[in-house]
C-alpha cells in the first residue's frame, strides 16, 4: 500500500502569473506597443464585418497645446461607447477628427511669427498648417495612451484637401439654395483679431463699465400729451457703452409703459413712471414731483437733440425695452446692438459704426476721433461732463461678452458680412426631398424634436437656441480656413452667380487644397472664357473666409460617407448614430452641425446627442493652471495609469459637472485594488480548469452556484441596458458592488473550503470553478470597455475555450442566457432568504469573537433557535449548505417557536480540529490512515488517492 500524502500538499493551493501589483503606468505602455503592433484596431472591425453599423461621430477639437482633463473625459466618454456597441456586436468604426482652422491656430502662429502681416498669406497658411500638423500629431500620441482605439493614421483633418473641398462645396450649396445674403448688419467684433465673432466664439466673463446716466433735451413733436411737453424737459437714458453714444440715432419708448415729468432741484426729467425712484438712487435727488404721466406710444417721433453732436434724434416705439434697470428710455445705436439694429431698420435710422478693424472711430468729434472705443470711453464721459448732459457716472461691474481665444472684452459692430438666413425657405428644385416649403429654421426645430436628447433638457436647450437666433454669419476677416468662394466682376462689381462656373474652384480645392484660392488668379480657378454679364471677363476674388463653425458643422457631409465606411448599402451618406461633447457645444458644434445638415440634407446630422459636463477642482472650481489645481492626464497616466483615468471617467455622472482630485484618484485606486483582487483570486482558483473539459452542465451543478450565476446574468442584463443608455457610471458601480460584496466578501469567502479541500476533479469542485470561471468570463468582458489594460491582462490569464479571440476588445459581451442555468423562482428566494440568515449569523459570530467566545469562525457551532416553522423548514432543507454558507463547523436547528425571538447562539463547536481544513468535527481520528482528519477531508482524500492511480 502506498505511502499517506503529505496533507499539505492535498489542498488545492494554486497560483497565478497574474500579478497582485497592476504596475499600470510601467505596463500600459507595453500594450499599447503590442495592440499597434498586431493592428488590433483592424482585426476588431474585421470580426465584426457584417455586422449592424454604428458610428460615433468625434467632434473636432482645436490641435493646440497639450490635452487636459475636459478633453481626455471627452475622448474617454467617446471610446466607452464605441468599445461597448462594439462589444455588443456592432461594427462600430472610430473616426477622430481635429479642426484645423480658425482663430486659435492663427494667433499661436502670429504669436511664433512676432505679429500679424509677418509674411504673405499663402506663407501663413503654409505655417499653419504645419503648426495644426505638429498638435494633431502630439494629441494623436496622448490619445491613444488612453487605451483609446480607433483610425489614428487616417483621421479626419478639416485642413485636408478633400475636407476643404466639401466646405466650400456645401457654401456653394447654401448659396444656390438661397439661403446665403451680403448685408451690413451687427456682430460680434473682435477688436484684437480684427475679426467677426459666431455667438459660440463668445464667453461672457466679468467687466467693469462705465455706467453712465445721460440727458437728451426735448425738442418737439409726439402725439397727444407729448406734444406739449417743453423744450426745458430732458429724456433720462442709462448706458454701459459711451463709446456707442457718438452713433445714437434714436431714443426707444415701451408703447404701453407711462412715462413720467418730474420736476427736480436740477431741472425736469422726462423717465418712465416706474422708475422715478432711480433719480434720488442713482442721482441723489431730494426733491421730485411728477407733473404729468404720459403714454409710451405717444412719444413717437418726437424729435430729441444729441448730447454733443449736432443732430436731432427721432422718440421710436420698441417692446425690448424693460423696467429693471436704467430709465424706461433705451439708446439706440443701430450700427451696435441687434435689437438696436432691427428698430433702425423699422425707422430708416442710419445704421452708423464708423470704426475700422481694431475698434478705432474713423470719423466723429477731435476728441475721440482715433482713438479706439475702450480709451474713447472716459473721454465720452468727460465730454458729456462739460456739454452739461451727464447726470450721474460710476463704474459697473457685470457679465460681459469676450473673445474665446485672447480674453479679450469684444464689441457689436455693424459691419458688412456674409450671413445665412434662417427664416428663408430653399429656392425651388434646390432640395433634396419635395418641394421646400419651410425655412430652414422652421426644419431645424422639427429635427431637434426627432432628435434623443440625453439629458433631456438638451430639447429644449437647442430649440431655444435656435428659436431665438439670428441669422448666421458665416464670414470671417482672416486667413486660415476656406475662403468664401464669390467672385465679383472688375468692370461693373457684379456678383459672379454661374455655380457651375463657381464650382470649378472645388476641382482645384480637391488637387491643392483652399491654398489654391491664394495661389492662383481668378481666371485660372475658373472655367476659361468666364465673362460677367455685361461682357468683362475680369473677376476679383472675395477676401472673406468662412467661419470655423461652418467648417466644423460640415464635418458631417465630408466624413459621414461611403467613402470613408461610415454608410450602410452603398448609401452616399447617412447620420451618425451619437454625437458626444461638452455643453458649450450646443451653441457650437451640435448647433452648426444640425444647421449645415438640415440645409443641405433636409434632416439632422445625428439621431442621438449625448451632452457631457465641465471637468472641475474639489472645490468645484474650473481647472486652470493659472489657480495650480489643474491635473493633466499625462500626469495621470504617470502616476496612476490611464486605467484608473478611465476608471474616474465611468464611475461619475458626466452628464453633469464631474470633480477630480488627488483624493478622488486615492480612493478610485483602492476601488481598482480591490476589483483587481476579485479577478486574482478568481483566476488562481482556475488555472487548473480547461473549460471545454472540465465545466459542467447547469443541471449537475451546485445550486449555490447556479444562484450565482443567475445573480451574475442579472448583472449582464443590467449592464448592457445600461451601456445601451450610455449610463456608464450604473455599469462600474453594479460591477464594484459584485466584485466587492457579492463576490469577495461573500461567494468566495464560502467557496474557499470548497477548492481548496475537495479533490482537484470532484463534481463539486468543478461545480464551483465553472462557475467561477462564466462569471469571470463575462465580468472582465463587461468591464473591458472601462478597464481597457487590466481587462486584456486578465484575458490572458483567463483559461480559453475553443473560438476564443486572443485580444478581449474583439469579443463580446455575456448574454444573459449564457449565465442563466434554470433555476426556479422558488430557488432564488430561497437563496435571498439563506443570505439574510447568514448576515444575522455573521452578527452573533462577531459579538461571539468580541468576547473572546471563539477566534475563528470554524471554532463556531451556530444554534438556530426561536424561529418560525417556514424559516424553520428551509434551513433544514439546506442544513449541508449551512456550515459553508456560515463558515463555521456546525449548525443545529431547534424546533420551530410559537412565538417569534429568533437570535442566532453560538458556542464552540464540538470536537477536535481537523489537520487538513481546519473544521471541528467529533470524527476526528476515526481514519487510521489519516487520523488527524475529518470524515470530509477522509471522502476527498480517498478521492485524492483514487485519482493520482488512474493518471
Amino acid at each position: 500500500m502506498p505511502q499517506p500524502l503529505e496533507l499539505k500538499k492535498t489542498l488545492n493551493l494554486l497560483k497565478t502569473d497574474f500579478p497582485m501589483k497592476a504596475g499600470l503606468p510601467q505596463n500600459e505602455p507595453k500594450q499599447l506597443a503590442a495592440w499597434q503592433e498586431s493592428r488590433l484596431y483592424d482585426r476588431i472591425l474585421a470580426a465584426r464585418k457584417g455586422r449592424p453599423l454604428f458610428v460615433l461621430h468625434d467632434g473636432p477639437p482645436y490641435p493646440t497645446g497639450t490635452i487636459h482633463l475636459g478633453t481626455g473625459l471627452n475622448k474617454i466618454v467617446k471610446d466607452l461607447i464605441v468599445k461597448s456597441r462594439s462589444m455588443a456586436g456592432y461594427y462600430a468604426p472610430y473616426v477622430p477628427g481635429w479642426d484645423c482652422h480658425g482663430l486659435p491656430i492663427e494667433t499661436q502662429v502670429e504669436k511664433e511669427l512676432g505679429g500679424k502681416g509677418k509674411v504673405p498669406p499663402d506663407e501663413f497658411r503654409r505655417k499653419c498648417r504645419e503648426f495644426a500638423t505638429r498638435y494633431v500629431d502630439q494629441h494623436r500620441r496622448d490619445f491613444k495612451r488612453l487605451g483609446i482605439l480607433g483610425r489614428w493614421e487616417q483621421p479626419y483633418l478639416t485642413m485636408d484637401f478633400s475636407y476643404e473641398a466639401k466646405t466650400a462645396e456645401t457654401f456653394l450649396d447654401f448659396m444656390e439654395k438661397g439661403y446665403v445674403y451680403r448685408g451690413r448688419k451687427p456682430v460680434y467684433w473682435c477688436i484684437y483679431d480684427s475679426t467677426a465673432l459666431a455667438e459660440a466664439e463668445v464667453e461672457y466673463e466679468d467687466h467693469s463699465s462705465p455706467s453712465i446716466w445721460v440727458a437728451f433735451d426735448v425738442i418737439g413733436g409726439g402725439t397727444g400729451s407729448a406734444a406739449n411737453l417743453g423744450r426745458e424737459i430732458k429724456a433720462v437714458i442709462w448706458t454701459t457703452t459711451p463709446w456707442t453714444l457718438p452713433h445714437n440715432r434714436a431714443l426707444a419708448f415701451h408703447p404701453d409703459f407711462d412715462y413720467a415729468v418730474v420736476d427736480t432741484e436740477r431741472g425736469a426729467f422726462l423717465i418712465a413712471a416706474d422708475r422715478v425712484d432711480a433719480l434720488r438712487s442713482e442721482f441723489g435727488l431730494r426733491e421730485s414731483r411728477v407733473r404729468a404721466t404720459i403714454k409710451g406710444r405717444e412719444f413717437e417721433g418726437m424729435k430729441f437733440q444729441h448730447p454733443f453732436l449736432p443732430i436731432e434724434v427721432p422718440g421710436v416705439l420698441a417692446d425690448y425695452v424693460t423696467l429693471e434697470q436704467g430709465s424706461g428710455i433705451v439708446h439706440t445705436a443701430p450700427g451696435h446692438g441687434v435689437e438696436d439694429f432691427l428698430t433702425g431698420q423699422k425707422y430708416g435710422l442710419e445704421t452708423a459704426a464708423p470704426l475700422d478693424d481694431r475698434g478705432v472711430y474713423t470719423e466723429g468729434l477731435p476728441e475721440y476721433k482715433g482713438k479706439d472705443v475702450f480709451t474713447a470711453n472716459p473721454i465720452i464721459v468727460e465730454l458729456l461732463r462739460k456739454r452739461g448732459a451727464l447726470l450721474s457716472a460710476a463704474d459697473y461691474t457685470h457679465s460681459y461678452p469676450h473673445c474665446w481665444r485672447c480674453h479679450n472684452p469684444v464689441i457689436f459692430r455693424a459691419t458688412e458680412q456674409w450671413f445665412i438666413q434662417m427664416d428663408q425657405v430653399a429656392r425651388p428644385g434646390k432640395s433634396p426631398g419635395s418641394a421646400a416649403t419651410k425655412s430652414l429654421r422652421q426644419e431645424a426645430l422639427e429635427e431637434i424634436r426627432r432628435v434623443k436628447w440625453i439629458p433631456a433638457w438638451g430639447q429644449q436647450r437647442m430649440h431655444d437656441m435656435v428659436s431665438g437666433r439670428p441669422d448666421w454669419c458665416v464670414s470671417r476677416q482672416r486667413f486660415w480656413g476656406v475662403p468664401i468662394i464669390v467672385f465679383y466682376c472688375d468692370a461693373c462689381g457684379k456678383q459672379l452667380r454661374d455655380f457651375a462656373a463657381l464650382r470649378n474652384v472645388i476641382r482645384w480645392f480637391e488637387k491643392e487644397g483652399a491654398d489654391a484660392w491664394y495661389r492662383h488668379s481668378p481666371e485660372e480657378l475658373l472655367p476659361a472664357g468666364t465673362k460677367c454679364s455685361c461682357g468683362a471677363a475680369k473677376w476679383r476674388k472675395e477676401n472673406d473666409i468662412l467661419d470655423v463653425w461652418f467648417d466644423s458643422g460640415s464635418s458631417n457631409l465630408a466624413v459621414l460617407t461611403a467613402k470613408e465606411g461610415l454608410t450602410e448599402n452603398g448609401a452616399p451618406w447617412r447620420p451618425s448614430d451619437v454625437y458626444t461633447e461638452g455643453p458649450d457645444q450646443y451653441r457650437g458644434w451640435f448647433q452648426s452641425s444640425l444647421l449645415v445638415a438640415v440645409g443641405i440634407k433636409d434632416q439632422a446630422p445625428y439621431k442621438t446627442v449625448v451632452g457631457h459636463g465641465w471637468t472641475l477642482d474639489e472645490q468645484g472650481r474650473a481647472m486652470s493652471k493659472s489657480l495650480g489645481n489643474a491635473i493633466e492626464p499625462n500626469e495621470i497616466c504617470e502616476r496612476w495609469g490611464a486605467d484608473l483615468l478611465r476608471l474616474w471617467v465611468a464611475s461619475v455622472e458626466y452628464q453633469s459637472d464631474v470633480r477630480m482630485s488627488e483624493r478622488v484618484m486615492t480612493q478610485l485606486s483602492e476601488a481598482y485594488r480591490k476589483i483587481r483582487n476579485t479577478f486574482r483570486f478568481a483566476l488562481i482558483n482556475v488555472s487548473d480548469f480547461d473549460p471545454s473539459r472540465d465545466a459542467l452542465p447547469a443541471g449537475e451543478m451546485e445550486e449555490l452556484d447556479r444562484w450565482m450565476l443567475e445573480r451574475a446574468a442579472e448583472l449582464v442584463k443590467k449592464c448592457r441596458d445600461w451601456c445601451e443608455a450610455y449610463e456608464f457610471h450604473r455599469v462600474y458601480h453594479a460591477i464594484h458592488d459584485f466584485c466587492v460584496v457579492d463576490l469577495s466578501a461573500f461567494y468566495f469567502d464560502v467557496l474557499k473550503d470548497r477548492l481548496y479541500t475537495k479533490a482537484p476533479r470532484s463534481k463539486t469542485r468543478r461545480s464551483a470553478q465553472t462557475a467561477i470561471y462564466k462569471i469571470t468570463s463575462a465580468l472582465v468582458r463587461l468591464l473591458a470597455p472601462i478597464l481597457v489594460f487590466t481587462a486584456e491582462e486578465i484575458w490572458k490569464h483567463l483559461p480559453k475555450q475553443s473560438g476564443d479571440p486572443a485580444s478581449i476588445h474583439m469579443s463580446v459581451f455575456p448574454n444573459e442566457s449564457d449565465l442563466g442555468t434554470g433555476l426556479s423562482p422558488k430557488q432564488m428566494v430561497n437563496w435571498e432568504r439563506l443570505l439574510n440568515l447568514r448576515r444575522s449569523v455573521l452578527i452573533s459570530l462577531e459579538e461571539a469573537r468580541k468576547h473572546n467566545d471563539i477566534s475563528a469562525s470554524l471554532e463556531a457551532k451556530v444554534r438556530l433557535t426561536g424561529a418560525a416553522k417556514e424559516d424553520v423548514e428551509l434551513w433544514r432543507a439546506y442544513k449541508a449548505w449551512l456550515p459553508a454558507l456560515f463558515i463555521v463547523s456546525q449548525v443545529e436547528i431547534d424546533e420551530p417557536s410559537d412565538i417569534v425571538a429568533f437570535n442566532p447562539g453560538v458556542s464552540r463547536a464540538d470536537g477536535k480540529k481537523c489537520e487538513r481544513c481546519w473544521n471541528y468535527s467529533r470524527h476526528v481520528g476515526e481514519n487510521s490512515r489519516y487520523p488527524t482528519i475529518c470524515e470530509r477531508c477522509s471522502e476527498a482524500l480517498v478521492e485524492i488517492e483514487g485519482e493520482q492511480v488512474s493518471v
